[in-house]
């Protein structure tokens, strides 16, 4: 059997590959097949109805943003995955975004317009992950709270372990030009838990983690050894729900792109520099004295090229 991500590469491939006989029947057909033979409550066959009627739309959209369209809550959603069968939202996302992609993917005359497509879509779907993030800032107190934290926090380290990597060392980087004391763990097992343990001893009382899907288990490993430290967790995450929140003293959520064979980080990335500007904030006076000396550095070793 193929992974998810091996069906993803198949699916979001931007030349089409030959038709297999399970799309041969209709997008709209395909779905109804994933409801039938359940049954389902009133607002459960509301959620249904919503998917089959938008179901470009519905694939790409998070937990939130369905239930708000379809004027149902959260758990409504959660229990219809369930109830047909799926671990949850997430798992039957991931079985409707490749028909939703078949659909795109019949509609254009030309090959050279089912490429366009496909990646448009997948940029109108990192916009619906940055409208989402836009609405949850529209009340900024929560990441100025954590930003204020993470200012104070001597030494402050940065956590991102597998595909969250890359996000770390973004923040780490960032984050070093205006705090004093920055520590970026990349390592699970005991290295993980050896730098935490240090950063704790020397004074430090947060960690920021990174956790985008996959969620790996030594991710999970290394919050609890964290919090075990007696240091306190921020978790930057696409989950609002799950083992890992459960560990994080705060949790930021902000959605993934899952439109093509590989996530992307549109709304992540966006959430964590929303951050940085927060622990910015926290302290103006030492923001701009740092900046401006690592502009002199920069300066008179020629860091840069002229613009």
């Amino acid at each position: 059997m193929p992974s998810r991500q091996q069906a993803r590469a198949q699916a979001s491939a931007i030349t089409p590959g030959r038709q297999s006989p399970d799309t041969e029947a209709s997008p709209t057909d395909r779905v109804r097949a994933l409801f039938g033979g359940h049954r389902l409550s009133p607002a459960q066959r509301r959620i249904a109805q919503y998917i089959v009627d938008h179901l470009t739309e519905a694939a790409f959209l998070s937990i939130t943003d369905l239930a708000e369209r379809v004027g149902v809550s959260q758990p409504s959603v959660t229990r219809f995955a369930a109830s047909l069968g799926f671990s949850g939202f997430p798992a039957l996302r991931e079985a409707l975004q490749p028909i939703a992609l078949s659909s795109v993917a019949g509609a254009p005359d030309t090959r050279e317009e089912i490429r366009r497509n496909e990646l448009q879509a997948a940029v109108d779907a990192e916009i619906e992950n940055l409208e989402s993030l836009r609405r949850t800032l529209a009340d900024p107190g929560r990441v100025l709270d954590v930003g204020r934290e993470l200012a104070r926090s001597m030494p402050l380290t940065v956590l991102g372990l597998r595909i969250s990597v890359s996000l770390a060392e973004y923040f780490a980087y960032a984050a070093r030009r205006i705090h004093p004391d920055v520590r970026l763990v990349t390592r699970g097992g005991s290295v993980a838990y050896d730098a935490l343990l240090q950063s704790r001893e020397a004074g430090g009382t947060w960690v920021v983690a990174f956790a985008m899907p996959r969620h790996a288990n030594e991710t999970l490993a290394a919050m609890q050894a964290a919090r075990s430290t007696g240091l306190r967790v921020a978790l930057i995450t696409d989950l609002t729900l799950g083992s890992l929140v459960d560990e994080a003293d705060v949790a930021l959520t902000a959605g993934t792109g899952s439109r093509l064979v590989f996530d992307s980080y549109s709304a992540p990335g966006v959430l964590s520099a929303a951050v940085l500007q927060a622990m910015a904030d926290a302290d103006p006076v030492r923001t701009q004295s740092r900046l401006e000396g690592y502009e002199q550095v920069a300066e008179q070793h020629d860091f840069f090229l002229e613009e």
